[in-house]
């Protein structure tokens, strides 16, 4: 499951600077930062640090092929009877067709812990079919096309999706493809670790059944794993959620265990971390490795240091850095992850750290005035793809205890450019933005997702 970080993502992006501001919206516009028109002082490796040489006017002008030329090419050059299943992997791997041999040597096939597999119609019309979605609903056209071939789907992924598809076709009770058009049967969410454990969840809409109705489905479905064909995949767990909503937390609607162990562990930088079905953890191990180690060298956590791990969800991060602070304390909304970051705590002896449950912008603000703020404190933020709530964003401005925030997107050039901003911009009352602003010091790239087009990006802002 190895992984990972090297400049730039795949050569592509390795060679073309242009493409990867143009990812990260706030650094590609000029002008976008008026406040800054000249160079900030003792910034010999600032702004992107090792992805960058010179001015952004002088970067963004080289002229390099980039990763939509090459997909717009390969959409022009496609012949129009290419098969189901390279539409998909175009859609889900848009990288596939290119050789990764003469960059990092990684592995680069079969990575991901975790896969999300939906059920719908296929190209044929059959609306029993596990896969990945294909077309819009906008457009009406989405057909769900079976993605056992895609090289970022690990076979033990694969074997479970295909046996939950045979689950399904000899099931007498009808998918839900659409809410308010009845059916039951909906995702699978497959997770597996380094060992070959593997929990599926399976997500089913009631539709108003009985608990005696429900709890047959139940038995149907559990003894297809344990004693009819789905035994082949040898599942350390299977869980069973009931929900009426595209997505449904723990807390929402509980994952109820039908047979097998309630969690999945994974050794991680001398950690054995616990893995509940509900936590989030980055999909590719080996790479999160390389994204951990990133996020310490760059963090600059030492024995004087109060680390805030701010999104931890089951804490590693914090966790890694914890025998090199003197304290850390992680913020999660989720509380089956905060439970598992107290568990491998105690597992694994760390007595600095303190998690603690809920959202980021009621629990930070309280935690920070109840900290001294002469204490050095270096702040690790890992959001969601909508980034930070903007009074997290003040609180972490407006605590002067804080003069390192390393910041880890996933979609730099979305709603993360909104933080980069507040965090960066002149004093401003109005938007209670009172403290001392952060420079942008050092981004780097680490590559978590092979044959796509999508990076981790580590941002270093000091003040």
């Amino acid at each position: 499951m190895a992984l990972c970080i090297l400049g730039i993502k795949r050569r592509v992006l390795m060679h073309n600077p242009r493409l990867f501001l143009s990812r990260a919206a706030f650094f590609s516009k000029p002008g976008l930062l008026p406040w800054d028109t000249a160079r900030p002082p003792d910034l010999s490796q600032s702004l992107l640090g090792r992805a960058y040489k010179g001015g952004f006017t002088s970067v963004i002008g080289k002229k390099h092929p980039s990763i939509q030329t090459y997909q717009r090419k390969q959409r022009h050059c496609r012949a129009r009877d290419d098969s189901w299943q390279e539409r998909l992997a175009d859609v889900v791997t848009p990288l596939w067709r290119l050789s990764y041999e003469a960059q990092l040597k990684p592995t680069t096939t079969g990575y991901r812990n975790k896969s999300t597999f939906s059920v719908n119609r296929s190209p044929d019309g059959n609306p029993k079919t596990v896969g990945y979605y294909l077309g819009t609903w906008k457009d009406g056209n989405v057909v769900c096309v079976p993605c056992s071939h895609l090289k970022n789907i690990p076979e033990k992924h694969s074997q479970v999706a295909q046996y939950y598809e045979v689950f399904l076709r000899q099931s007498s009770v009808e998918p839900c493809l659409l809410f308010h058009e009845g059916g039951h049967w909906r995702e699978l969410i497959v997770r597996t670790n380094r060992q070959g454990h593997t929990m599926a969840i399976v997500t089913f809409h009631p539709q108003g059944l009985s608990e005696e109705e429900l709890c047959v489905q139940k038995v149907t479905l559990k003894d297809f794993f344990t004693k009819g064909p789905g035994a082949a995949c040898e599942l350390t767990s299977l869980y069973f959620q009931e929900s009426t909503m595209t997505r449904c937390s723990h807390q929402q609607s509980p994952y109820q265990l039908l047979f097998g162990e309630p969690h999945i562990f994974e050794d991680l930088l001398g950690l054995k971390i616990r893995i509940s079905p509900d936590a989030f953890f980055q999909i590719n191990t080996g790479g999160a490795e390389m994204l951990y180690r990133t996020i310490g060298e760059l963090s600059g956590v030492n024995s004087e240091s109060l680390l805030l791990d701010i999104c931890c969800g089951t804490g590693v991060i914090g966790l890694s850095l914890a025998r090199r602070a003197s304290q850390v304390h992680g913020i999660e909304l989720v509380e089956q992850a905060v439970e598992d970051a107290r568990w491998t705590a105690a597992f694994n002896g760390v007595t600095n750290c303190e998690f603690h449950a809920g959202r980021a912008e009621t629990i930070l603000p309280q935690l920070l005035k109840s900290q001294n703020d002469e204490k050095l404190t270096v702040a690790v933020v890992n959001p969601a793809r909508a980034g930070l709530h903007y009074r997290v964003v003040q609180a972490i401005r407006n605590c002067r205890a804080i003069h390192t925030l390393v910041f880890v997107s996933c979609k730099p050039h979305g709603e993360s450019t909104r933080n980069f901003i507040e965090l960066c911009c002149p004093a401003n009352s109005a938007k209670k933005l009172l403290g001392e602003p952060f420079v942008l010091r050092e981004a780097v790239p680490v590559d978590l997702f092979p044959h796509t087009p999508h990076c981790e990006l580590v941002l270093l802002f000091t003040r």
